[in-house]
């Protein structure tokens, strides 16, 4: 899978260098010029057919669809990995501050409780099976 990736790469690659280059001959171009022209015409239509010849290869490969929107908006996709650790990363600490607050939470309602209702909550923790855990 590596290799065809890196197949596929390299006819992107050359086929954007192509286009680089008719891009400058184009925007300057000069009747002398028209035989490279149309040799990189043929090498564009060349690099297109090497391409779709390679998608076989590549079925498997999932992009997401925000990839594709990183490259819209004219940002490396290759960041695109590095925000996604970056969110979960936050997401994490936001999730575990909320769990830390449940668990204090608990802790204080069972000792409140054990001040107010000390027979029911003996009884609870008997049920539980918890009897000699005190703050969670």
């Amino acid at each position: 899978m590596a290799s065809s990736l890196e197949n596929l790469e390299t006819q992107l690659e050359m086929f954007i260098e192509n286009v680089r280059q008719m891009d400058i001959i184009v925007s300057d171009f000069q009747p002398q010029s028209q035989n490279v022209l149309n040799q990189k015409l043929q090498a564009m239509v060349h690099g297109l057919q090497e391409i779709d010849k390679l998608k076989t290869q590549v079925q498997d490969v999932h992009v997401p669809l925000e990839v594709f929107d990183y490259i819209d908006q004219g940002r490396n996709p290759q960041l695109y990995t590095k925000d996604c650790i970056e969110k979960a990363l936050a997401k994490n600490e936001q999730v575990k501050g909320k769990i830390d607050a449940y668990r204090k939470f608990k802790a204080n309602m069972l000792v409140e409780l054990g001040k107010t209702f000390p027979n029911e909550l003996s009884k609870y923790r008997a049920l539980r099976g918890d009897e000699g855990r005190r703050g969670d």
